[in-house]
């Protein structure tokens, strides 16, 4: 077991089960069951016969029967697995292989971290600085067109159907607008 203040970075091959409660860099292999725990970190390429994932792995996974990511658990990385389990609230990306048969092959190789990204060069000042003025252009205006005028029409008027006794709609004239009074008071 490697408790919560253990470190580990290398290649590890484990005959029997492992339980990880610290962090972990590199390459393990285990015969028997792999367990990562609540607050465990671990940057590796892992291998084992039931492997459960509570803590956060980085790293390409090869389970041999089955793995378990539980809900409290997070696993960025490559799987190849017989059996999967990921549980309501757990966090995985990467792409699987399931299946009988697809733990089986070529054992899962360590992710990397990518390269950082190399730092600029500064350019060299040139011993003489040149400055050269913009050229001065002639302004150009354009034309000023105007804009069309506004033709005022009169709103459509709806047809109106009243119904008469028998029960059909029957068309009735357009209501008549006026215009209003200007010598009727307002108010009474």
């Amino acid at each position: 077991m490697l408790g919560p203040r253990d470190r580990v970075i290398g290649q590890m091959y484990i005959e029997g089960d492992l339980r990880v409660g610290g962090v972990l860099e590199g390459e393990v292999e285990v015969t028997g069951d792999l367990e990562i725990d609540d607050m465990a970190k671990v940057k590796a390429s892992l291998a084992g016969r039931d492997v459960s994932i509570r803590g956060h792995v980085n790293g390409a996974v090869v389970a041999r029967k089955r793995l378990i990511v539980a809900r409290s658990g997070s696993l960025i990385g490559d799987v190849r697995v017989e059996r999967l389990v990921i549980q309501d609230g757990a966090t995985f990306s990467g792409q699987v292989s399931m299946g009988p048969g697809a733990s089986k092959g070529a054992p899962a190789k360590p992710v990397e971290a990518p390269a950082p990204p190399p730092a600029p060069t500064p350019e060299p000042e040139p011993d003489a600085k040149v400055v050269i003025a913009p050229a001065e252009k002639p302004m150009v205006t354009a034309p000023v067109i105007p804009a069309p005028p506004v033709i005022k029409t009169p709103a459509p008027v709806a047809e109106v159907r009243v119904a008469g006794k028998d029960g059909r709609g029957k068309s009735a004239p357009p209501p008549i607008q006026r215009k209003p009074d200007k010598n009727k008071k307002k108010g009474r």
